[in-house]
């Protein structure tokens, strides 16, 4: 009851930049909704096929994560995140007036890359301010703004089947909130020079330096390749699956109605959003390699079901649902769980956060390819394929948790500050 009235008082004080920053999710929410459901009208206004025009999502992924990193530029003051992120949302609007009149699938894919660009921006740029006004509350506020963009642009064209309360994307272990642990009442600037607490954010690559990883087991590297893998897997899945279940509804053997097919991505969405609700209660029970391992294995038995039942309407309608609920937490659980084996130290969130990224615009295209080669059964074969790799891997990171060498039992919160940084091996 104290914590609810302490937050509640945090917001109240913070109402009005907090809900500038939750605002500029709306543009970020409405380019994640956009592409899947339109994807069939696109191809059709581009004349393209579907391998030409898995490219759009390439480009906007891809230009997503260079926003990402450029977005850290205007962190500076709070009149250049201001003007990013007013600058990011005048461009979001500008694309979704350009994409009608774009009859070429190059052009399209450039124009959906501007949108990536300024969707990385708002996502970084956003994303600290909120970690700056609430510290180590931030994961919190973090949880609420894109979920809440992205249902409620679905609701507003019907394409909601489901009404969860919920927000999004970078979950219970966003990579800011985790990076942002100082006293909530003790100045930064006091601290010694040793003992900031935002290292990651006084250079973007600070932490990937090479003294940093002087003396460290080959274990400390696999951790950090074998988790990257395993959401190379699983965010790429998200991203295929709500980009081409549409499109494979549609098709033989479903040959599901246009308008019933529509109901599909959102009802991904909106289980994503579900799913990441109930999990801040279960992870505090749970232990992040345990939510990792139930996601993972839920995911590869829901394809193997989708396989199995792959001309029944109703199996799709459910399997999707559960792969809405499984991949949900994937992300924040397997974050939590590779800084806790590395005691905080190394590059896990960058390593992470890029594996992720790469992987979900990587094998967007790559089932967009298969898909249009092979036909519409391969594009669950994909998915059973790329759920028995995330887990492998994971199994791998298993193993390399075991071998890597152990620390000290004590947790890191327990400990003085700075301590964490000179056990187990040389910084």
């Amino acid at each position: 009851m104290g914590c609810d009235g302490r937050l509640s008082g945090l917001l109240r004080r913070n109402l009005q930049p907090t809900l500038t920053y939750w605002s500029v999710f709306f543009s970020f929410g409405l380019c994640i909704a956009f592409l899947g459901p339109t994807l069939l009208d696109l191809r059709c206004q581009t004349h393209s096929s579907l391998s030409q025009i898995s490219w759009v999502f390439f480009s906007q992924q891809l230009c997503l994560l260079l926003g990402s990193a450029l977005g850290g530029v205007f962190k500076r003051t709070l009149a250049q995140s201001l003007w990013a992120l007013f600058t990011s949302s005048l461009a979001i609007s500008l694309v979704f007036a350009i994409i009608p009149f774009c009859s070429n699938v190059k052009v399209l894919a450039s124009v959906m890359a501007l949108a990536g660009l300024a969707m990385g921006c708002i996502d970084t740029v956003a994303n600290m301010q909120l970690v700056r006004i609430y510290q180590k509350d931030s994961a919190i506020f973090l949880q609420l703004p894109v979920p809440m963009a992205v249902l409620y642009l679905l609701s507003k064209e019907r394409l909601l089947t489901c009404c969860p309360q919920r927000r999004p994307l970078l979950l219970s272990a966003d990579e800011l909130a985790l990076e942002t642990q100082p006293p909530e009442k003790e100045d930064a600037s006091s601290l010694p020079p040793k003992s900031q607490p935002y290292p990651a954010h006084e250079d973007l690559f600070s932490c990937c330096q090479r003294k940093n990883f002087r003396g460290a087991p080959y274990s400390f590297f696999a951790i950090h390749i074998t988790a990257a893998l395993v959401l190379f897997m699983t965010d790429g899945m998200t991203g295929a699956y709500s980009t081409f279940v549409y499109s494979y509804a549609v098709e033989k053997p479903l040959s599901v109605g246009h308008k019933v097919a529509g109901y599909l991505p959102s009802l991904f969405w909106g289980f994503i959003t579900l799913g990441q609700l109930v999990s801040i209660p279960i992870s505090s029970k749970v232990k992040p390699a345990t939510m990792v391992f139930i996601n993972v294995v839920g995911v590869v038995v829901t394809y193997l079901v989708l396989l199995a039942f792959s001309y029944n309407v109703i199996f799709l309608f459910v399997g999707t649902a559960s792969l809405g609920l499984f991949l949900s937490s994937t992300f924040p659980s397997m974050l939590a769980y590779t800084e806790d084996i590395l005691q905080y130290k190394g590059c896990a969130t960058t390593v992470l956060v890029t594996g992720a990224s790469i992987g979900e615009m990587s094998l967007q295209m790559l089932v967009g390819w298969i898909f249009q080669a092979q036909g519409s059964y391969s594009f669950l074969v994909c998915g059973v394929i790329f759920g028995c790799l995330a887990f492998t891997f994971y199994i791998l990171l298993l193993f390399f948790h075991r071998m890597h060498p152990g620390c000290s039992s004590v947790p890191i919160q327990d400990k003085p500050l700075g301590m964490e940084s000179s056990e187990c091996y040389q910084r």
